[in-house]
């Protein structure tokens, strides 16, 4: 199980790391773009992601262990 967990957040790290590596020359304008958002729009839209995640990965440990 930890093993397992180990290695979702180390390939999770490098997602995020190759995601902003190919961003890296337009991350000005993508921040200038998302400060024209409503904060709790983009909180809200994080919030979804991340329970969506969340039983992505129940479901997947519920149904395939």
């Amino acid at each position: 199980m930890s093993k397992i967990l180990i290695v979702s957040i180390g390939l999770v790290l490098v997602i995020e790391g190759l995601l902003y590596f190919m961003l890296a020359d337009n991350l000005d304008k993508i921040f200038e773009v998302l400060n024209k958002y409503n904060k709790s729009k983009i909180k809200t839209f994080s919030l979804s992601i991340a329970i969506l995640g969340l039983c992505l990965i129940y479901f997947t440990f519920r149904f395939y262990s």
